[in-house]
């Protein structure tokens, strides 16, 4: 479900392994996966919070409101 619900988002990476830091590390991308335990589904996400965060956030959203492609000066 998570890949089908992402699968048009460019920077999210639907991961099979645990994500780790080191994999989104100076990149705007936001990797997660999902756990079965008992009776939960836990969703693990990392992001560089540097990149995806504020500063990230802001070139993307600027971007998508001025009409340039989302993923301009962000790949």
């Amino acid at each position: 479900m998570l890949r089908q619900a992402y699968a048009e988002e460019p920077f999210v990476r639907v991961t099979s392994e645990l994500p780790a830091t080191k994999d989104v590390s100076g990149t705007n991308y936001c990797d997660l996966t999902v756990r079965e335990l008992g009776n939960r589904l836990v969703v693990v996400s990392v992001i560089d919070n540097l990149i995806k965060g504020a500063a990230g956030a802001a070139v993307q959203n600027l971007n998508v409101m001025c009409g340039y492609p989302e993923t301009l000066g962000l790949l």
